[in-house]
């Protein structure tokens, strides 16, 4: 045996269909494409999600909800994530990038309440909720709001 003389097994290979060669090849006349309509046009055939005339799965389901293009996106900070900086230290979002805890320099930082804080921070951060400026407060820290535009 050689790899030149290596074949298929017989009947393992089908012809290919040789479409308008005459009715001899059983392929002739339309061309496997029956009679008239857009599917035997030349660049005819139906959309993807075409479901024949029924009407589209799309436009069964009920609308629902929408989305509001006003909202604004925050990178959130929690209160047990500041733990990692020195007491007495003023936290900004450069120092912020600079320790891993946001990545998107485009987005302004909101500060949340999750966790506790036990040293005096002074946090420079776009937003912040009521129950992370209160614990702050508590702990002897300040939290300063700073406008969008500031980094």
């Amino acid at each position: 045996m050689k790899l030149n003389e290596i074949r298929p097994a017989p009947g393992a290979v089908r012809a290919r269909k040789r479409r308008g060669c005459g009715t001899g090849s059983g392929h002739g006349g339309t061309s496997t494409k029956g009679h008239k309509g857009i599917q035997a046009r030349s660049g005819g055939s139906s959309r993807d999600w075409f479901e024949g005339g029924q009407m589209p799965l799309q436009r069964r389901l009920p609308k629902r909800g929408f989305r509001n293009h006003t909202r604004q996106l925050f990178q959130v900070v929690n209160l047990r994530d500041l733990a990692r900086f020195d007491a007495g230290s003023r936290v900004t979002p450069q120092e912020l990038r600079e320790a891993g805890l946001v990545r998107r320099p485009a987005l302004p930082i909101k500060l949340l309440g999750e966790g506790s804080l036990d040293r005096a921070l002074t946090v420079r951060v776009h937003a912040a909720s009521r129950s992370a400026m209160e614990k702050i407060s508590q702990s002897g820290g300040t939290v300063e709001l700073l406008t969008p535009t500031q980094a």
